[in-house]
């Protein structure tokens, strides 16, 4: 274990928060708040412990798979700790681990809040928030790998251990390359997404904040209705942007290069599928409960994306919707978004490896001897792929499980509890019942919020860096 070149990235990683701070720092400034100290101070704190670490620069730089995973896991979970110090602070979130499961839920785009409202919020507290939907969503160490020194590919090793998606490869030959690109199309698409709410009438605050959520597919907002109070062209112009953060980026770079048919794979093809399938069953099946066609297929197109991608901002209280409805949307929020994007979930690709897995072993019953591999795109799927997809859905299973029991000793009901741990391992926010969109999870004890914020990290971290701090054969040396 190269604990020296780990000490470093984490150094880097502070120094970058702190620089982060000065997001909310100047909205502060700007707006005269008093609570603008708790960000000075705590970009001090992190610059200086940063500037310890990276002080004496390692010897060895080698990385390989076991650092990327604890550098990645340590990353998240340091980020988080010192981010939820302006909250506790200035007093806006007495109580730290009510700041932590904010900070943890911003970072890691999942919007499930313990706040019960946000306008009261100072308006760099709201910025903040909302900004660590930008920062998580891309992924962290990706931003910082395409700035910091690191020699070599072995920086992949990180890349792979943040990246969401059952595979991840580099675009170009460089990763520090791969990631400007990444960061680039990110950016854009952010910049566009502002200036068309500009256009919409919100002020530059607002299209900031709601930009940022959207981008990261987060869903923390600045009003306390979420999204229900903006014009039907603001809440059409989220839609589309929550849809295109739920595509894998490297289609955008495909796209560039002119590759159409390459961009539109299996995966986003399946994708637009399901959203467009769902869409239409739940239009249909809510028809009755809104005064026009057009109303009702506002609201439901924004719900689903917004559920599908993992994004949580509402126009609707949907847990008041049919039976029917509720379930698709419920189960969308576990099929998630596309591999590669901003979004969680279980994320559509792996769910067709697991598909066309199992597809072929029925066909292995029949013929024994027939031998036949998974394939996408009419390309076969590397068995390690599959195999990896395959112990993912294990762990994912039983975390789930044991994370329903676990904040069952708050006795709260079985909806209740099921759909607030999907909703924080799916990195969506919302849920049904008392954590549905007009809900919060404040409700819930210490220890089970403990336990919804490692689900919102390995949810983010799809689920093995997280796991990989309990195995002791990752700390011998």
């Amino acid at each position: 274990m190269n604990y020296k070149m780990i000490r470093n990235i984490l150094g880097w990683l502070l120094l970058f928060e702190a620089g982060f701070m000065l997001v909310p720092l100047i909205t502060g400034l700007c707006y005269a708040e008093a609570e603008v100290w708790s960000f000075a101070v705590t970009a001090l704190i992190c610059a200086a412990i940063g500037g310890l670490c990276v002080w004496k620069k390692p010897k060895d730089p080698v990385l390989y798979a076991r650092e990327g995973f604890v550098i990645v896991a340590l990353s998240w979970i340091i980020l988080s700790l010192f981010g939820a110090i302006p909250f506790f602070v200035s007093g806006t979130i007495p109580n730290y681990v009510d700041a932590v499961f904010e900070t943890v839920s911003g970072f890691t785009t999942t919007g499930a809040s313990i706040l019960t409202a946000v306008e009261p919020l100072p308006r760099c507290m709201l910025m903040w928030r909302s900004f660590t939907h930008w920062v998580g969503g891309m992924g962290v160490l990706v931003f910082i790998m395409a700035f910091i020194p690191l020699s070599g590919g072995q920086n992949m090793h990180i890349m792979k251990a943040e990246s969401p998606g059952p595979s991840v490869s580099k675009l170009v030959p460089r990763v520090k390359t791969t990631a400007l690109i990444l960061y680039s199309i990110y950016l854009v698409l952010t910049l566009i997404q502002f200036i068309l709410l500009l256009c919409g009438g919100l002020n530059v605050f607002e299209a900031l904040c709601t930009a940022f959520g959207t981008a990261g597919t987060g869903g923390f907002g600045v009003l306390n209705d979420s999204m229900a109070s903006y014009s039907p062209y603001i809440q059409w112009v989220v839609t589309a942007f929550m849809l295109l953060f739920s595509v894998n980026f490297s289609c955008y770079y495909l796209l560039l290069l002119g590759r159409i048919k390459d961009a539109f794979n299996a995966e986003l093809r399946t994708f637009i599928a399901v959203v467009g399938t769902v869409m239409l069953v739940v239009t249909l099946n809510v028809r009755g409960l809104f005064d026009t066609l057009g109303e009702a297929l506002r609201h439901v197109a924004f719900t689903v994306a917004s559920l599908i991608s993992t994004t949580g901002f509402a126009t609707e209280n949907f847990d008041a919707w049919p039976e029917l409805s509720r379930t698709l949307l419920v189960l969308i929020m576990f099929i998630g978004a596309c591999a590669g994007s901003t979004g969680g979930g279980l994320k559509v690709s792996r769910l067709m490896i697991l598909f066309r897995g199992a597809c072929n072993e029925i066909g292995t019953l029949i013929h024994p001897r027939r031998v036949k591999r998974v394939t996408i795109d009419n390309r076969p799927v590397e068995a390690e792929v599959v195999r990896a997809t395959n112990v993912y859905m294990m762990w994912y299973v039983l975390l789930f499980t044991v994370s329903v029991i676990l904040i069952s000793f708050d006795d709260h009901d079985l909806i209740t509890n099921f759909t607030a741990v999907a909703a924080t391992i799916n990195n969506i926010g919302p849920g049904l019942n008392l954590v549905g969109p007009t809900g919060n999870f404040a409700f819930f004890s210490i220890p089970s919020k403990l336990v919804l914020i490692f689900d919102m990290l390995a949810g983010r971290l799809e689920l093995f860096p997280m796991l990989v701090l309990f195995a002791p054969q990752t700390w011998r040396r």
